[in-house]
């Protein structure tokens, strides 16, 4: 399920963390190389002859530097004699020289403690310590993810979305190992995933539970297209709330199509739910009206009207949509859509949200859908929350929508 969007997104989150590494390499190999023409430049340098002459043991030219020497070699054989006046002299250059020695120990350790630092921060890893991605490391890479969710059937709004967050997420962010490109990218996806999937709507848990607190019952009305899958959705919804221990009726005012009667009363049949049904070409509202009296005297509490499937181009049957809608005043509209329609199935839904107002959205053939197109985008397009998703051709194939789920799904 949704295996197209699962390769895209990691595919995304692999060319990041390669591009940031390569770019690591790179910056090492150049900072490895200015440092050895460095030292080679340092080896070139000539030597200074003039500098190291006395070094070398050029004869002093002068008595004062031949007392110096020898004063130094009498330092090595053994200390000479010397007077009171040299002795205090004596004792005052040792005292500066042991200052000396103590400031140098000093310069010492500050010169050993930077050298650790600056040995710290250079070498191979130096990079990706202090890397801060900018536009330039991802903007190709964004790129082709745009396109890549426009070709897996994502609404154009909800891929800009996606690439605008992400965007926003990794740039400026600072990199301090090789392994936190992939987890700050997988985290930025994640995000905005999240922020499409997030939408407020009705909980029909809560609304029933509220219903049966005031005796009436819960009315749903179900819209979509022919060939979605409606009148399954509607037996698979009874199901999922008979084992919730409520009890449904059901209102087949689809009474335009052929066979539709027929269809929804055999899945009715097989549930042991009562079925309220005109003959064909009666009024849809009548039927309707007829179940909720029915369920109102029964204390049932939920009614799921079925309706004819409609193009919604055709006015007419809009119309007698509307019609519906005006008779019995739903609690929820429901628009079923088969997820393998891609694009088409948003376009569908923004149109019947505008001639009727849609509350929530149940998709069909979920399990088939390899792309995830529609799961991403059709909520996100008409701001209406994802109830359902039909998994299977059973009638208990159908699940709850949490967006949580749908995030690891594609993410992980």
């Amino acid at each position: 399920m949704f295996e197209s969007l699962k390769k895209k997104f990691n595919g995304t989150i692999g060319k990041i963390s390669d591009k940031i590494t390569e770019e690591e390499k790179l910056e090492a190999s150049e900072s490895e190389s200015s440092e050895l023409n460095e030292e080679s430049k340092n080896l070139k340098e000539p030597i200074n002859v003039e500098s190291t002459d006395n070094a070398v043991g050029k004869v002093p030219e002068s008595e004062s530097e031949s007392e110096t020497k020898s004063g130094f070699m009498g330092f090595l054989r053994g200390k000479p004699k010397l007077s009171e006046e040299n002795k205090d002299n004596s004792s005052l250059s040792a005292e500066t020289e042991s200052k000396l020695e103590t400031s140098e120990d000093e310069v010492n350790v500050e010169n050993a403690e930077a050298s650790e630092d600056e040995s710290e921060n250079s070498g191979i890893f130096s990079f990706v310590r202090h890397k801060t991605i900018s536009d330039k490391d991802i903007d190709d890479i964004l790129f082709e993810l745009e396109m890549a969710l426009l070709e897996g059937d994502v609404a154009m709004e909800v891929a800009e979305q996606i690439i605008t967050s992400v965007r926003e997420d990794l740039v400026g962010c600072k990199i301090k190992r090789r392994n936190d490109v992939s987890e700050f990218t997988k985290e930025a996806l994640k995000k905005a995933i999240e922020k499409i999937l997030d939408i407020e709507g009705k909980d029909i848990n809560v609304l029933l539970e509220e219903a049966k607190k005031t005796g009436e019952p819960l009315k749903i009305m179900f819209v979509g297209i022919n060939g979605t899958g409606k009148t399954t959705t509607i037996a698979k919804i009874s199901t999922y709330y008979i084992e919730k221990g409520y009890t449904p009726v059901i209102a087949a005012s689809d009474t335009f199509r052929a066979g539709a009667i027929e269809q929804i009363s055999h899945h009715a049949d097989k549930l042991g739910v009562k079925i309220i049904k005109h003959k064909k070409g009666a009024d849809p509202a009548a039927v309707a009206f007829d179940a909720v009296e029915h369920a109102k005297a029964k204390g049932k509490e939920l009614v799921l009207v079925d309706t004819a499937g409609r193009m919604q181009t055709n006015v007419n049957l809009m119309d007698e949509m509307k019609k519906i809608k005006r008779v019995i005043k739903p609690d929820l509209i429901i628009y079923v859509g088969d997820a393998l329609t891609g694009n088409d199935s948003v376009e569908q839904a923004q149109k019947f949200n505008d001639a009727v107002g849609i509350d929530g959205i149940i998709l069909t053939k979920a399990d088939a859908d390899a792309k995830g197109g529609a799961a991403l985008s059709i909520g996100y397009v008409i701001q209406k929350p994802i109830l359902f998703l039909g998994t299977g051709q059973s009638y208990s194939d159908i699940m709850e929508f949490k967006p949580e789920w749908m995030v690891e799904q594609i993410i992980g």
